[in-house]
């Protein structure tokens, strides 16, 4: 089976059902695979690299794939999904003491990266400047898939997990404007006039990330649809809206999307469990697809030549470009060298990386085959190398923190005719609400809770009724009160029945 650069085969009913059947078994190999990697500590997408290298022309499959446009756009496709499903599970309350951090390492660390890794591979490896700053800028954002895949294991310092999670979200869009700049054009003449586009599309993206992400949290919250299934739908739609806006509109759609999707994944929405997962499916999905394909378009026996510079530069940019810009970004923060360190670290390349080498492919840059080789190269051989001993780093830095108390799961269903909400309360491990009363949550007139669920029995509780850690809430509140009910509840979690007279600030989420 062959599918070229512009000699895709039409398709039939009969390539249709083969192609189903392909995908369907490719699938439920990954999600299988997916217990191999979470038991090695190895990121899934090394996985998922492989298998499309196992199904390609030099694998048991022989499929010989080379259409790196098709890879760009299923790609770029796939991006937005991922970012959308990792904007919706950023929490405000945990980045926004790491947002100067993380938008200092988005822009000041991706610049000190780029010009880094870029001399080493004109100086080191004889590259031209355009294609040595072209490596450069695509192997300088890091991969939150990759980092998080390997670090929820670990109970991080909230400035940590915030820093890095930012950083990943938002440093894609810089480098995803520079590679498509040094790529499209020839020599910038004037750095100042391409930092000013950076900026300038990245303000854009921002502005209309914000404004459709406000705008649909606020329609979903004011209108209760007829299915609950709808919800999840309609969030990814309007995250998908945010990045087709912001593109068209000559900004970063993918700060666009991931703005959009934080602010609606932080808007207490209905049925916020299930579409929290849909989106967790539709980015697992949306990796599986991109790695499988991207382990197709890569040919084997062509790496031999590129594997001692690919080393080369992933040996500088792990070992000098990273550590400098993580220094020289979070320095005057006065961020602890433990922490930087694990920064330093942590900063695993993934999907990223791959999808943005193919741009020079599409555009024709010189030597565009060779950049797409020493990326992959490099993204897999420092992967293998960072993401186990990850976890292993942050014990021996003493960064593992056990001590802050488990947020609440709270799913809100709205019922529109009652003009009230019905608040589904999960206590966590490690809640503060274990061990309270019912009468000691001291919910707001209008709020009561009436249906415990406790090993698998549910009983209506009485005002001495001792909660538990893993019981299950039925909340019932009226309008006026539903946000101050969910405060409450969330505060008793993490500060217990005293939340609210010793200092717990039960206004945060």
């Amino acid at each position: 089976m062959r599918v070229s650069q512009g000699r895709i085969r039409p398709l039939t009913v009969h390539h249709l059902n083969q192609l189903l059947l392909v995908c369907s078994l490719v699938l439920l190999v990954a999600v299988a695979a997916v217990r191999i990697s979470s038991r090695s500590g190895l990121p899934s997408l090394l996985v998922y690299l492989g298998i499309g290298v196992a199904m390609g022309q030099d694998g048991i499959g022989d499929i010989h794939f080379d259409n790196a446009e098709l890879t760009q756009v299923i790609g770029y496709a796939a991006l937005v999904v991922i970012l959308a499903e990792g904007g919706l599970g950023t929490k405000w309350k945990e980045i926004k003491p790491a947002l100067p951090a993380a938008t200092a390492l988005a822009l000041a660390g991706v610049a000190v990266s780029v010009g880094v890794t870029a001399s080493a591979a004109h100086y080191l490896i004889d590259l031209e400047w355009r294609q040595a700053l072209i490596i450069g800028a695509v192997v300088s954002s890091t991969d939150a898939a990759a980092v998080f895949s390997v670090l929820r294991k670990i109970p991080l310092p909230a400035r940590v997990t915030g820093t890095l999670e930012a950083e990943s979200g938002f440093n894609d869009a810089p480098v995803v404007i520079l590679v498509v700049s040094l790529s499209t054009a020839g020599p910038v003449e004037h750095w100042y006039v391409l930092l000013g586009v950076i900026l300038l599309e990245l303000a854009i993206g921002a502005a209309i990330g914000l404004a459709v992400g406000w705008l649909g949290s606020w329609g979903l919250r004011h209108v209760a649809l007829p299915a609950s299934g709808l919800y999840p739908i309609a969030v990814m739609a309007i995250a998908v809206v945010a990045y087709a806006a912001g593109a068209l509109a000559h900004g970063s759609g993918f700060l666009a999307v991931y703005l959009a999707a934080m602010v609606m994944g932080n808007a207490r929405l209905p049925h916020w469990p299930a579409t929290r997962g849909f989106a967790d499916g539709l980015g697992w999905m949306a990796q599986i697809g991109m790695f499988v394909l991207l382990g197709l378009l890569v040919t084997p026996h062509e790496l031999g030549d590129d594997i001692v510079p690919a080393l080369v530069i992933g040996l500088v940019l792990t070992m000098v470009a990273r550590p400098l810009s993580v220094v020289v970004s979070l320095s005057p923060f006065r961020v602890p060298w433990q922490e930087q360190a694990l920064m330093s670290w942590a900063g695993l390349r993934g999907a990223v990386p791959i999808i943005l080498a193919t741009i020079p492919m599409v555009e024709g840059v010189e030597a565009s085959r060779r950049i797409f080789n020493i990326v992959f190269i490099l993204v897999v051989v420092y992967t293998l190398v960072q993401g186990p001993t990850l976890p292993w780093l942050a014990r021996t830095l003493r960064l593992g923190d056990g001590s802050e108390a488990a947020d609440l799961g709270i799913e809100s269903a709205p019922l529109e005719r009652l003009r009230g909400h019905l608040l589904s309360v999960a206590i966590p491990e490690g809640s503060k609400m274990h061990g309270v009363e019912v009468n000691e949550l001291r919910l707001p007139p209008g709020a009561a809770v009436t249906l415990v669920v406790r090993a698998s029995e549910s009983f209506v509780p009485l005002p001495t009724t001792v909660l538990q850690r893993g019981d299950e809430l039925l909340v019932v509140a009226t309008d006026p009160v539903r946000d101050a009910t969910e405060r409450r509840l969330r505060a008793v979690g993490r500060g217990g029945k005293l939340a609210g007279w010793l200092g717990t600030d039960e206004a945060s989420r």
